[in-house]
């Protein structure tokens, strides 16, 4: 969230995270690092981390903020980035990512953040957690950043399963929109659906039936139908949610995130050129660096699940210190809005408004 809402916000409250310190690329130390500045920006933070006991109590003693803020659970067992899901379901009882997704379905805490293999996450999550009643797949969604006032928008799903038919794609724009609402303060989300082009008949036969049964869906879900969009529009002013199938949103994802390394990386080649380009990036200073929080995708770490009985944010394997704090920070922000709780009631509303808009459309 941002300095530029204005909309009512949840009263301030202690909320008890939990941490899996060791799915990360990073190793431990990174995570305690991201959780130390986020225990140093916000009171109101308490964690339950999950991992070798006696490496994490060593790393969290180092850390002032940290003292008397930290449960640690003793997991042995790490999953990593090259076990399969379906080995992880088999034997992935002691590790830190199931401890910590027990912890939420336990209700000793109210979302889980990992930095884990993401199709281990989603398995074990869907296990643990259970789909919410009424969810046919689970989402992946993510903020990214955008010409809109406060800064971003909010896209699904980024991979948890690449098919999608358009009943999924309406549980989608249903799901995004309630994010939109709690997770960006927006009382009335625009959605838009990505396509290959914005005119109507054009897509596959899934995407027209998709943007028949969101068009007919929008005002009982309480959000604006802009129709198709284009990948151009992802970060414009012009929509709030973009939905689509994982396989295309997970590429767009990738693409988006490689662009901007790649731009940051020709701005310090062209600023460091010679002695003129380096004067010009010190009299620039001040805007390149605004420029380089604007597209650091570190500010936007954390993908979130949506329908599933729980909430898990879902950080990048490779997140420094600064993008473990901001996946903290999102679901921090999650859980003080109750956001769990509405998204299931949002969806138990609309449970069987994929059939009737259906049958609306047969008269």
């Amino acid at each position: 969230m941002t300095a530029t809402q204005t909309t009512e916000r949840t009263d301030a409250r202690t909320v008890t995270l939990s941490i899996d310190a060791m799915g990360g690329d990073r190793g431990p130390s990174v995570v305690v690092d991201g959780l130390a500045l986020s225990a140093q920006k916000n009171p109101d933070i308490r964690f339950i981390v999950h991992g070798p006991k006696a490496e994490l109590e060593q790393l969290i003693a180092r850390k002032r903020g940290l003292i008397g803020r930290c449960e640690v659970r003793d997991a042995a067992g790490v999953v990593s980035m090259e076990d399969k899901p379906s080995q992880v379901m088999r034997h992935g009882k002691g590790t830190s990512m199931f401890s910590a997704i027990d912890s939420v379905r336990a209700g000793e805490a109210e979302v889980c953040v990992s930095c884990g293999n993401t199709g281990a996450l989603m398995a074990l999550s869907m296990v643990r957690l259970r789909k919410i009643p009424g969810v046919n797949r689970p989402a992946i969604a993510v903020l990214w950043p955008s010409r809109n006032p406060n800064g971003f928008n909010v896209m699904l799903d980024v991979g948890a399963d690449v098919r999608a038919d358009e009943q999924d794609l309406l549980q989608y724009a249903l799901m995004g929109a309630s994010y939109a609402r709690n997770g960006l303060n927006l009382s009335r989300p625009r959605v838009g659906l990505l396509n290959v082009g914005t005119e109507e008949h054009k897509g596959r036969a899934e995407m027209k039936a998709a943007h028949d049964l969101i068009a007919a869906n929008a005002e009982a879900g309480t959000f604006d139908f802009v129709g198709f969009v284009e990948g151009g529009d992802i970060p414009s002013d012009k929509v709030d949610v973009i939905v689509t199938d994982g396989f295309t949103g997970n590429i767009a994802l990738k693409t988006g995130e490689g662009t901007a390394s790649l731009i940051r990386s020709f701005l310090k080649e062209a600023f460091s050129y010679s002695i003129l380009s380096k004067i010009a990036a010190l009299l620039a200073l001040t805007s390149l660096k605004r420029l380089q929080k604007r597209i650091d995708p570190r500010r936007v770490n954390g993908g979130v699940f949506l329908g599933l009985n729980g909430t898990v944010v879902k950080s990048h394997g490779s997140a420094d210190s600064t993008g473990v704090s901001a996946a903290v920070k999102l679901a921090f922000q999650l859980a003080q809005s109750g956001f769990t709780s509405k998204l299931a009631a949002r969806v138990a509303s609309a449970a069987s408004l994929p059939q009737d808009a259906l049958n609306s459309g047969d008269n």
